[in-house]
C-alpha cells in the first residue's frame, strides 16, 4: 500500500482532500524543486496568461483546409512543437475579428482540455494563427522560453501539471492551477544551454522536412508531375459505356484530373498495383493471445509530414479493438484507406516490426520497389489522387479493398529509387536526432534540479 501523511496546514488551494493530489511521487518532485531555492511560482514570473475564444465569441461555423490564417486546435498542441498534420484555417474576416487571440512567436501553449499538459512553443512557421479555448497561452520575456518549454515537458513539469488536473467526468486545468505551479529557474547561462538544445532539435526537425521534400520533388520530376494541376474542372463529359464499366455514375469519380494523372503515369514504365505490390491481408487475431502485450497503431499515430509512426498505444490482446488485425513488418508501408486521411502514410521502421495496426490502413510490401521509394509514391499525388478517385461510401467514405487493383504504379529506375531512399533515410535520421536532443534537454533540466544547480 502506498500512502502519504499530510498535515492539515499543508492542504493547498481549495483545500483539496483527494488522495491523488498528495501521491508520494508528486510530493518528492515538489520537494526537489523547493530545495533548489531557484524557483518561482508561475504567477510570480513576469508575463501573462491568455485563454482562447470560446462559445458564441468564437462563432466560426466552418474551417477551411487551406489558407493563410491557421486555427491551432487543442489536438495540435504536442510535446515541444505544434503539429503540422491536418492543419485547419479560418477566413481572414474571422481572424481579424478574433485578432486579440492571435499567437506570437515564442508563446508557450499548454493544452488544458482533452489531452492535458501538452506544452508547445509557437514558431514563425505557425503564424499567423489564433488558438482554441482548449489551450492556454503564456507569454513572457522574463525567462528563456525554450528553457521553459524544456522544464514543462520534463518529468517535473509534466507530473506536476498532471497533479493539478481536476474534475471527474470532464477533467481539465484552469489558470489558477497553472499559476500555482512551481517553475525551476536556473541561471541565465543554464537556461540558455537547455534552451539551445531545444532550438537545435527544431533545426533538425526542419532539416528532416527539407530532406523529405527533396525526395518527393525528385519523384515528381522523374515522372514529369512537378507542375501537375490538381484543380477540379467544373464539368466532365463521359461515355455511358464508361459509367457501365465503372458501375458508378458519381461526378467525383470521373473528374478529368484523375484521367490526366493516370495517362502521365502510363506514359512511363508502369504496372498495376496488384502486379508489383503485395497488399497484406488483415488476418491476425490478437484476442487469441489475451495476455500478450501489443503496441497498437492507429491513424492518429501517423506523422503525415514525413511519413513516420510517431506513437502507439500499449494494449493487451484481450483489450484489442475489433479493427486491430494487422501485424506490421519492418519495411512495410501503411496507407490510410479513409477519405480525408489519405495522407496518413508511414514507413514501418526496424524497431516497429511486430506492432499491431488498424484495418483502417492498407499494408503494402514490394520486392520491386524500395520501401522508401514506395513511401514517397504513396504520400504523393501518384497514390493519393488515385485512391481518392476510388473512394466510395456515404457515412464513412473509404477506398474499397478490391478497388486498389485499378491503381497504376510507375516503376522507377533503380538508381532513382536509391536516391529517393537515401534522402528518406537521411530525413528519418534527422528526425531521430531531433527527438534525442529533446530528451537531452529534458534530462538537463532534471539534472540541474536534482543537483540543485
Amino acid at each position: 500500500m502506498t500512502f502519504s501523511i499530510i498535515q492539515k496546514s499543508q492542504l493547498e488551494g481549495a483545500l483539496r482532500l483527494d488522495a491523488e493530489y498528495y501521491q508520494p511521487e508528486y510530493l518528492e518532485l515538489l520537494n526537489n524543486v523547493f530545495q533548489t531555492t531557484s524557483y518561482k511560482f508561475w504567477k510570480d514570473i513576469e508575463g501573462k496568461f491568455i485563454t482562447g475564444p470560446f462559445g458564441s465569441e468564437f462563432n466560426v461555423e466552418n474551417y477551411i483546409l487551406d489558407g493563410k490564417y491557421r486555427y491551432v486546435r487543442g489536438k495540435d498542441v504536442k510535446e515541444f512543437f505544434i503539429t503540422e498534420n491536418d492543419n485547419v484555417y479560418i477566413p481572414e474576416a474571422d481572424f481579424e475579428r478574433l485578432k486579440k487571440y492571435a499567437l506570437q512567436r515564442g508563446d508557450i501553449l499548454i493544452s488544458v482540455v482533452g489531452t492535458l499538459g501538452n506544452t508547445a512553443i509557437v514558431d514563425k512557421d505557425v503564424l499567423p494563427a489564433i488558438f482554441s479555448c482548449k489551450s492556454t497561452v503564456f507569454r513572457t520575456d522574463a525567462v528563456d522560453n525554450h528553457y521553459l518549454l524544456a522544464y514543462l515537458n520534463s518529468k517535473y513539469g509534466q507530473q506536476l501539471l498532471e497533479r493539478s488536473v481536476r474534475g471527474a467526468v470532464q477533467t481539465g486545468l484552469n489558470i489558477d492551477d497553472l499559476r500555482d505551479l512551481p517553475i525551476f529557474i536556473p541561471s541565465q547561462e543554464n537556461q540558455e544551454k537547455a534552451g539551445q538544445i531545444v532550438r537545435n532539435a527544431k533545426k533538425e526537425f526542419e532539416n528532416s522536412k527539407s530532406l523529405y521534400h527533396q525526395s518527393e520533388n525528385l519523384l515528381l520530376e522523374e515522372l514529369g508531375l512537378q507542375n501537375f494541376d490538381e484543380e477540379t474542372a467544373l464539368s466532365t463529359i463521359v461515355n455511358f459505356s464508361d459509367v457501365l464499366e465503372a458501375c458508378r455514375m458519381d461526378a467525383e469519380y470521373f473528374q478529368e484530373k484523375y484521367g490526366e494523372l493516370i495517362s502521365k503515369i502510363k506514359n512511363q514504365k508502369s504496372k498495376s498495383l496488384k502486379d508489383c505490390i503485395e497488399n497484406i491481408p488483415a488476418k491476425f487475431d490478437p484476442t487469441a493471445k489475451p495476455e500478450e502485450s501489443f503496441k497498437y497503431v492507429e491513424l492518429s499515430n501517423i506523422n503525415s509530414s514525413i511519413g513516420t509512426i510517431d506513437g502507439h498505444a500499449d494494449i493487451s490482446g484481450r483489450e484489442a479493438p475489433g479493427r486491430a488485425k494487422r501485424i506490421l513488418k519492418a519495411g512495410d508501408v501503411i496507407v490510410s484507406s479513409v477519405e480525408g486521411s489519405l495522407g496518413k502514410v508511414a514507413l514501418v521502421e526496424k524497431e516497429q516490426g511486430g506492432y499491431l495496426a488498424s484495418t483502417g490502413f492498407f499494408q503494402f510490401r514490394s520486392e520491386e520497389i524500395l520501401p522508401e521509394a514506395l513511401l514517397i509514391m504513396a504520400k504523393s499525388i501518384v497514390f493519393k489522387m488515385q485512391l481518392e478517385k476510388q473512394c466510395a461510401g456515404t457515412i464513412l467514405t473509404a477506398v474499397p479493398k478490391e478497388a486498389i487493383k485499378n491503381v497504376v504504379i510507375p516503376i522507377l529506375p533503380i538508381a532513382t529509387q536509391q536516391k529517393i531512399a537515401e534522402l528518406v533515410r537521411e530525413s528519418h535520421e534527422a528526425r531521430k536526432k531531433a527527438k534525442e536532443l529533446l530528451e537531452e534537454a529534458k534530462g538537463k533540466v532534471e539534472e540541474m534540479i536534482e543537483k540543485k544547480s
